[in-house]
């Protein structure tokens, strides 16, 4: 494994950062100070660390409904981005996003999107612009195993094959579909296995190992920069809590009941103090700053002011027929 000191703790760093910043939200979403649902991440986040981790800045990707991990691991401002989950008018965009559409385009984050299997093809899109131009660019299309029974999924997977477009295709596969059971909505055990319909790689990872989504991720990154076309990346994780915050979670099942005490940051911490790459205190100090920086962007998106009412058709697509 490639990874120095600074990468290490930038991954760390990532990872307690989208777990603190999540738990924050849920805690303001439940004060009933944010606006419309909320989908938090957090179980997930080795998935949005590891592959982010293996992308350049300029680099893009597409987001999901869960989309607050993918934004921080890509760099998004969390004041920022806290503003827009407020509907505040600093936000990133402006308070007329909210969670499910975020986006920062500086940023390479092309949005979260509250349509499922809704970035598959914005992913080729992306894609087909880093092949005409030359640039190299990659996108990563970030999507759940629900997006995978989509007609977009298949047609997007169909299109980046044939045109051989830079996008590597990250299923986070945390077993439910809303509340659908991966079994009960897909034929077969492993969503990669599609890969070969499309005579693509595919390949299946842990989703809460940070270093084996970061192996196979640089490995479906270089083939996608290198101009051998697209990957299909299968991670299987746990969400901690529901599909969106209010959710009863009634309907899991063992594979979910074995699933408990399962963290990926507490595996990470494990990993790395036992090799000797980081010592407690410096997780700890980490922890520290990340608490202090979540509480300054929550502290900023109270304190920000509501969107205009003469401006709510300004940055919107209006159709006159």
């Amino acid at each position: 494994m490639n990874l120095d000191q600074d990468q290490l703790r930038q991954m760390y760093r990532t990872m307690v950062s989208i777990r603190t910043f999540e738990e924050r939200v849920k805690q303001e979403f439940a004060k009933g100070r944010i606006p419309g649902f909320v989908h938090l991440y957090v179980g997930e986040e080795a998935i949005a660390t590891g592959v982010c981790s293996a992308l350049e800045p300029r680099d893009k990707i597409t987001s999901t409904h869960r989309g607050h991990g993918h934004c921080i691991a890509k760099g998004c401002d969390i004041k920022l981005m806290m503003a827009e989950i407020f509907g505040k008018a600093t936000g990133l965009c402006k308070g007329k996003g909210g969670s499910m559409h975020i986006a920062d385009i500086g940023k390479g984050m092309l949005g979260a999107n509250g349509i499922v299997g809704g970035g598959p093809p914005l992913a080729c899109g992306a894609g087909l612009t880093s092949l005409v131009t030359g640039s190299q660019d990659v996108c990563v299309c970030f999507f759940g195993d629900g997006a995978c029974e989509q007609g977009t999924f298949h047609e997007s997977a169909n299109l980046a094959a044939i045109w051989n477009l830079p996008v590597v295709f990250v299923a986070e596969n945390n077993g439910y579909a809303q509340s659908t059971p991966a079994k009960y909505h897909c034929a077969i055990e492993n969503i990669a296995e599609r890969a070969a319909s499309y005579g693509i790689p595919g390949a299946v990872v842990d989703g809460n190992d940070v270093f084996a989504v970061y192996e196979a991720a640089v490995e479906a990154v270089r083939r996608a920069r290198t101009g051998l076309g697209p990957s299909l990346l299968e991670c299987k994780t746990y969400r901690h809590h529901g599909h969106f915050e209010g959710d009863q979670q009634t309907y899991k099942d063992d594979r979910y009941k074995n699933s408990e005490g399962k963290d990926s940051i507490q595996d990470f911490r494990s990993v790395v103090t036992q090799q000797g790459w980081l010592t407690p205190e410096e997780l700890n100090a980490i922890d520290q700053q990340v608490v202090e920086a979540i509480q300054e962007a929550g502290d900023f998106a109270e304190s920000s002011p509501l969107p205009k009412v003469e401006e709510v058709t300004s940055d919107v697509y209006v159709s006159y027929g």
